[in-house]
Parts: C-alpha cells; sequence; structure tokens
C-alpha cells in the first residue's frame, strides 16, 4: 500500500515539474513564410527593390534591439550573441530571421545591377549569401529549441533554401544544392495542406518558385534534358526567389550567345555583306535576331500585343548596344579607309534595320487604336481610342519611312536591291498618307464640321485610289495591303455620302431648328417658373440651395443687383439774383502807380 502511494506521489512530481519546465521555458510561435511574405511585398521586392527592403530590414533591427535593451553598448561595442537562455520572447527569433533577410537582401541588391557585378562585387555577393546562411542556420537551431513544432520546420526549409542559393550562385556542388531545395520544397508541400488559406496559398506559391531551381540543378547533374527555350519559359515567371535563378538564366544564354556569335563573322543586308570583328556586337546582334524569331515565328500569332511591345524593346536595346560597340569601333579606329567604311556600312545597316523594326512596331500600336476605335465603352476603366490618337500614330509613322528611305537612298553606289527598297518605303507612305487623311476626316465629321469632313473624305478615297494604283503595278504584290485599301475605298466612298446627306439634313432642319428657338423667346420672361430668392422669403423655412439630386444655382441674392430707381436732388431757381444791384467796389481796389513818362505816354 505505501510502495503504490510512493509511485502515484512520483507521477504527480514528474506532472508537476513538466508544467513547471513549460512555463519557465515557453515554446514560441512565428510563421515564418507568411511574416517574410508580407515585409518584403510592403518594402519593395514587389518591384524588386531589394536596396530598400534592406533598408526596411535594417531599420526594422535598430527597432528591436532598442525594444528588448539588448543594444551593444554606447561607447565600446560589445557583441552580445543571441542564445538559447537569451530567447526570452518571441522578438530575439525576429533579430535573428531579420539579420539573416538584411543579408540575403544585401547579396540580391548586388546580384540585380544593371551591367552585373563586378569581380569584387561577386565576392562580396558570395560573402553576403554565407552571412545569411550562418544567421538561417542559427534561426533553425534557435527554434529547433524555443519554437514549436511548426516554426521548428519553417526554419529548417528556411535554413535549406538559403543554402541552395549559396551553392547555387558559387556554381558548385549541384547535388547538395537540388537536396537542400528539395527538402525546403518538401516542408511547404507539408505545410500547405494545413493552416488557413492564405498560409496555403503562400506555401504553394514558394513551392512553384523553388520548381524551377531544382529544375535546373538536375540539368546542371545531367539527370534532365532540358532545353534552354524550356529555361527561357521558366525564367519568365515572377518571384523573389527565381531573381538568383533569372540572373544565372541570363548568364547561361548570354554564354550560348557568345558561342554561337563565335560563328557569326558578316552581317547580310539589301546584297551588302559586313564583316563583324568586335565580339560584343556580334552578341548584341545575335539577341536582337533571336528576339526577332519570338515576333515573326510561328507562334506569333498567340502572343499578347503587351508581350510583343516588351520584345519589341528589347530588341531596340540590343540593336542600340551594337550601334553603340559600332561607334567606339570607328573613334578608335586609325587611319584604315577600309576598315572605316566596312563599320560605316554596317552602322547604316544596323540603323535601317532599327528603322524597319520602329515601324513594325507603330504598326502594331495602330492595330491596338483601331481594335479600340468602335468599341462602346461598356467599362468605365478601358480607354476607347480618338481618331486624333490614330493621325498622331499615323504621323510618326510617315516619319519613320521618311528617315528610313532617306537612309538607305544617302549612298552614291546603290544596288538593285536599295532602289528596291526605297520603292518600297514610297509605297508604304502613300497607304500611311491615305489611311492619316481617312483619319482625320473622321475627327472632324466628330466634330460636326460637314465641309471639312466631306472633303477629307474626298481627298482619302483619291490617295487610296493612287496607292492601289501603285500597289498593283510593283512587283511584290501585297494581297493584304491591297485587300485593306478596297475596304478602305469602300469606307471612303459611304462616308462621303453620309457626311454629305447629313450636311444636307442639317441645312434643312436649320430655319426650323432657328424658328423654335426664337418662338420660345420672351422679353419679359413671364413665361418661365421664377423662383423667388432666400433674401424674398427669409419669413419661410425653406432651402434656398435647391434639390440635392440636380445641380441647380443656389438662388441667395441676386447677382448683379438690378437696377432701382433714385430720387435725385431738387432743382432751385435763384429768380432774385438778376434783379439785385451790387455796390461799387472801385474804392476799395488797389491803384496801379505809374511814372512820367508812362504817364505821357499814356
Amino acid at each position: 500500500m505505501a510502495k503504490g502511494n510512493d509511485v502515484a506521489a512520483m507521477e504527480i512530481d514528474e506532472q508537476n515539474s513538466t508544467a513547471n519546465d513549460q512555463i519557465a521555458n515557453p515554446k514560441f510561435s512565428v510563421n515564418v513564410l507568411q511574416l517574410l511574405k508580407s515585409a518584403q511585398m510592403q518594402h519593395g521586392l514587389r518591384f524588386g527593390d531589394y536596396a530598400r527592403y534592406r533598408r526596411y530590414c535594417t531599420a526594422r533591427l535598430r527597432r528591436l534591439y532598442k525594444s528588448l535593451k539588448f543594444t551593444h553598448g554606447r561607447g565600446k561595442y560589445t557583441k552580445r550573441h543571441v542564445t538559447a537562455p537569451t530567447v526570452t520572447e518571441v522578438r530575439f527569433l525576429h533579430l535573428v530571421l531579420y539579420a539573416a533577410e538584411r543579408a540575403w537582401s544585401h547579396a540580391m541588391e548586388k546580384k540585380t545591377l544593371p551591367d552585373g557585378p563586378n569581380p569584387r562585387q561577386r565576392s562580396y555577393l558570395i560573402g553576403r549569401l554565407r552571412k545569411a546562411v550562418k544567421w538561417a542556420t542559427h534561426f533553425q537551431e534557435l527554434c529547433s529549441i524555443k519554437g514549436d513544432s511548426r516554426t521548428s520546420l519553417e526554419a529548417e526549409a528556411y535554413a535549406s533554401y538559403m543554402k541552395g542559393n549559396l551553392l547555387f550562385e558559387q556554381d558548385q556542388q549541384w547535388d547538395i544544392a537540388l537536396k537542400c531545395f528539395k527538402s525546403a520544397r518538401a516542408v511547404y508541400e507539408e505545410l500547405g495542406k494545413y493552416g488557413d488559406l492564405e498560409n496555403q496559398v503562400l506555401c504553394r506559391e514558394r513551392v512553384e518558385e523553388l520548381e524551377p531551381s531544382i529544375r535546373y540543378c538536375l540539368h546542371k547533374i545531367g539527370e534532365s534534358n532540358l532545353q534552354t527555350s524550356e529555361l527561357a519559359q521558366i525564367g519568365e515567371m515572377e518571384g523573389p526567389a527565381l531573381d538568383l535563378f533569372k540572373a544565372k538564366l541570363e548568364a547561361v544564354m548570354a554564354e550560348a550567345r557568345s558561342q554561337q556569335a563565335a560563328s557569326m563573322t558578316e552581317f547580310h543586308w539589301l546584297g551588302h555583306r559586313f564583316p563583324i570583328s568586335n565580339a560584343k556586337t556580334r552578341v548584341s546582334i545575335l539577341k536582337a535576331q533571336e528576339l526577332e524569331k519570338d515576333i515573326n515565328g510561328p507562334g506569333a500569332d498567340s502572343l499578347p500585343a503587351e508581350k510583343k511591345l516588351v520584345i519589341f524593346d528589347k530588341i531596340f536595346a540590343a540593336y542600340n548596344e551594337a550601334r553603340s560597340c559600332i561607334r567606339n569601333d570607328l573613334a578608335n579606329t586609325g587611319n584604315s579607309e577600309n576598315v572605316k567604311d566596312d563599320l560605316s556600312g554596317l552602322d547604316k545597316a544596323i540603323g535601317a534595320v532599327l528603322g524597319e523594326r520602329t515601324i513594325e512596331r507603330n504598326q502594331l500600336l495602330v492595330r491596338m487604336a483601331k481594335s479600340k476605335l468602335s468599341k462602346v465603352r461598356d467599362d468605365k476603366n478601358e480607354k476607347v481610342t480618338k481618331p486624333e490618337e490614330l493621325v498622331r500614330l499615323y504621323d510618326l509613322l510617315l516619319q519613320n519611312t521618311s528617315d528610313l528611305s532617306d537612309l538607305v537612298s544617302s549612298g552614291r553606289d546603290r544596288k538593285p536591291e536599295e532602289v528596291t527598297f526605297a520603292e518600297e518605303c514610297e509605297l508604304k507612305s502613300s497607304v500611311f498618307r491615305a489611311e492619316r487623311c481617312f483619319y482625320l476626316a473622321k475627327s472632324y465629321s466628330l466634330a460636326g464640321k460637314r465641309p471639312e469632313a466631306y472633303a477629307l473624305y474626298c481627298r482619302a478615297r483619291s490617295l487610296v485610289d493612287t496607292a492601289l494604283k501603285k500597289l498593283q503595278s510593283s512587283t511584290n504584290v501585297d494581297q493584304v495591303t491591297i485587300k485593306e485599301l478596297k475596304m478602305l475605298y469602300n469606307d471612303c466612298r459611304s462616308n462621303i455620302c453620309v457626311e454629305h446627306a447629313t450636311a444636307v439634313m442639317e441645312e434643312e432642319k436649320a430655319p426650323e431648328n432657328l424658328s423654335k428657338k426664337i418662338s420660345g423667346i420672351s422679353l419679359t420672361g413671364n413665361d418661365k417658373k421664377v423662383e423667388k430668392l432666400l433674401m424674398e422669403k427669409l419669413e419661410n423655412y425653406e432651402s434656398a440651395v435647391g434639390d440635392p439630386t440636380t445641380k441647380s444655382v443656389p438662388r441667395i441674392v441676386a447677382f448683379p443687383p438690378a437696377f432701382q430707381a433714385v430720387p435725385r436732388n431738387p432743382i432751385v431757381l435763384d429768380l432774385a439774383y438778376n434783379s439785385i444791384e451790387f455796390p461799387s467796389l472801385e474804392n476799395r481796389m488797389k491803384k496801379d502807380k505809374k511814372g512820367f513818362i508812362s504817364r505821357l505816354w499814356g
């Protein structure tokens, strides 16, 4: 019996000791992914601004150190380490986490520089990533002791992700990097099955962000036959976790272009062959040609217009970079006339290709504007195109065509290909001029100017007729353009008839409308309903601002005030003035004293 009581007492003591340990060593909970995603999206990473996010992490750490009274001394700096006994509240875990984020964001800031990191910056970048791995590992160790099971699991996934980023950037130990990324993915896949909806969405997004890095590691190991085009498609995905992958992908693509550019020795344009000696020029031209395949390739019809505009911007950047390299070579070339002629010809050819792509881009903008021209504005956010915008776009096209024609015709010895190209530019210019005149007439029509619109539609019809004759007589007959011009010709004819009929109707109805307006005029204004002003009905409690549902002018007092009859001053007729005899005042007047001579002469 006594033995049974002793056993029961021991069990009670063990339960009490366990409860005391739980009170003395509480388990903290940190939703790591949700906390970091919220901070990243609110402080710069929504737009890829890593510098802003690093400044936020620095300020956050300063506030945490100050609020926890965990500073490193005022005068002499004394480093204070966050250890397991130090962690008495959850903010100590935040200290370590934000230290890792600050180091990671600093590394990514160097990684996303416009021209890429130089060797010194790259060494610093690797050092910051090592520091991020160190803080993330320390965070994992603290969470395994002071955090609950979910926090410990998330901290482990975060540390694996940071270690994978370091190995990914170092281009070494791809098998270990693959293992780290897969470990993080497995954790987030399991965490995405539980919790609230927001947490599940965040975990799934992180799994999708980790997937390209895993596939790239498999590709580097040799376990995946991933093509370069598939890598480029993966690189179009968004997310902070993919920025390292995108930078790595850009480096791989640049390396592939460099290898391909080694075999590119000449640039062909309108029967000319221009040698390319500069490697940077080759890479830039090759990059632009690859982007041109995306626009003119078999899958170009499925691309949205906005994406095509982005590709055009990249093409312009690549060709401009090539031209800058060519002009630097021209400036550094000695007295060799042959080299100068080759470089000048190459610069002219690149400029002509750039002009062609500019015309294609502006034609794409015209098609986008035409698609919104005849739409009814159902959605308030959707902007409907005005004819004036199309007129402005056609002005740009005419200027582009003129510049391109002048550039091609600037040489002395012109080849037949250049003459044909200049004629094609002239044909395009005539088509653009007819289109511009049509939309200019439409803008006058919408403004109610019937004679001007009628004359412009007639002019547009004659321009379309001239352009059709030129196209049909040319060697390279463009059936699509001819079909569009015939439709434009019919539109001009129908609009001419409509403007004529509308002008006649308006002229016939003008006297009738005028008589209606005159018949409603009243000199006294007694036919209108006269509302009293506020100053006239002060004794009544009525609103002076009118009906709130209608836009009416408040009637407080008449302004300007009306004229009023004012009595003038009385007229006084002084009748006694003419009958009064006034006395003589000569004796009081001062007499002039005259000398002897003046008295003689009077």
